[in-house]
């Protein structure tokens, strides 16, 4: 009788053991295949190049390496002087074509008020002089309003708030127009960008709020999805020489989930929580 009971209970804790286990191997299957969260995480943030938009020779640096920056504030400067000169320059051809224009208009109407003595031939030439007179001014203004321009632009100031990162510029190098010369992270444009297994998707609506956790630090970040990737590069087709599909013949029976971009906006950071786009993070979404 006492062995028959002990078996009993053996078999019973046998059976509760298995049972767990069973259990604990569903709730772990059920966490890593279907359950929304993801460690494939980065942060993101758009990255401005701070280009010249005139060329020349900089004059002054006004920030350093990783410094944070308002929109407006001005970050370099480029030698001013060539450019003053060239507004003089304009302002000067802009009085000159000026009074032209008026001695033109003076002559048509001259010619008008005369015209029982003057030919019609000289009254129209009159009046088209006025017209090349008139153009050649707002030809004029047009050049003094591009060298007012290119003085302003002399100074590049930060289109965004941001940081600056890998400064490397110093007074005395010579910058082209349209040639970045800095980075500025825009810190507006902060996000968290997870990348989901195509399984998971599903599970995975815009506005379920999500919870990150940036890899080596304690505080725990809210936000909510924003979006979700309308699309994801196909690697198994290229495009032949005969602008037909090309797809690879090979296929392997064991076929990895596809990763796919998901947007989280970010709703709170803790005073504590450093932002640096390319961090890891592990993301949640509720």
């Amino acid at each position: 009788m006492t062995f028959s009971l002990r078996g009993a209970v053996r078999v019973g804790i046998t059976l509760l053991v298995l049972l767990a286990a069973v259990s604990a191997g569903h709730e772990l299957w059920a966490h890593y295949m279907d359950e929304p969260w993801t460690r494939d995480a980065k942060v993101r943030a758009d990255i401005v190049g701070v280009a010249p938009d005139v060329s020349g020779f900089v004059s002054e640096v006004l920030v350093r390496d990783n410094q944070a920056v308002k929109q407006g504030d001005v970050l370099f400067r480029i030698d001013r002087a060539r450019f003053a000169i060239a507004l003089e320059q304009a302002e000067a051809a802009v009085e000159g074509r000026k009074a032209t224009l008026e001695q033109a208009r003076r002559d048509r109407e001259r010619y008008e008020q005369l015209k029982d003595v003057v030919s019609q031939q000289k009254t129209e030439q009159a009046r088209m002089q006025e017209a090349e007179a008139a153009m050649a001014h707002r030809q004029a203004l047009a050049d003094r309003d591009l060298a007012r321009l290119n003085l302003e632009r002399s100074e590049v100031k930060a289109s965004v708030n941001g940081t600056i990162t890998n400064l490397s510029l110093r007074p005395g190098d010579y910058i082209t127009a349209g040639t970045p010369e800095m980075a500025l992270v825009d810190t507006d444009s902060l996000r968290i960008e997870g990348y989901f297994e195509e399984t998971k998707l599903a599970r995975i609506s815009v506005g379920a709020p999500v919870t990150i956790r940036l890899m080596g630090q304690p505080a725990a970040l809210e936000g909510h999805v924003e979006s979700i990737a309308a699309g994801i590069e196909d690697r198994e087709r290229t495009v032949g020489n005969g602008l037909l599909a090309n797809i690879n013949p090979t296929f392997n029976w064991v076929r990895l989930a596809q990763r796919v971009p998901v947007r989280i906006a970010l709703d709170n950071v803790p005073d504590d929580a450093r932002l640096v786009a390319g961090l890891t993070a592990t993301v949640v979404v509720r």
